[in-house]
């Protein structure tokens, strides 16, 4: 049974900073692309950040040179390092494990991210 475990939301204000992890079971982690999505009310889910095992990172134009997206293979674990955060980050985080070959994708329960003064 494959879960997805998000944790480290919650409130912080403009300018601050959150460290986001996903932790992963029941799936052979670094055979996976593993990746950070967000959905705001009103909105739909968008691509924050995703990581290759192997590969170079890719980011979404909104959060280049502010977020940091990584992983560490040996504890099956995703990160999401969030800085200077600006209230439009505002929305519920999702972690998202995706394979090509065979086609599959998993879904975390998502974590709520606010940021306000």
């Amino acid at each position: 049974q494959v879960q997805l475990v998000e944790s480290g939301g919650g409130l912080v204000q403009p300018g601050g900073s959150l460290r986001l992890s996903c932790a992963a079971s029941g799936i052979i982690f670094n055979t996976y692309v593993m990746g950070w999505y967000r959905q705001a009310p009103g909105k739909q889910r968008e691509l924050v950040a995703i990581i290759p095992s192997g590969g170079s990172t890719n980011y979404a134009d909104s959060v280049k040179g502010r977020f940091t997206i990584s992983r560490d293979n040996a504890k099956n674990t995703v990160y999401l390092q969030m800085n200077s955060l600006k209230p439009e980050d505002t929305a519920v985080y999702y972690c998202n494990a995706q394979k090509l070959f065979p086609p599959v994708g998993y879904w975390g329960q998502g974590t709520q991210v606010t940021v306000s003064s």
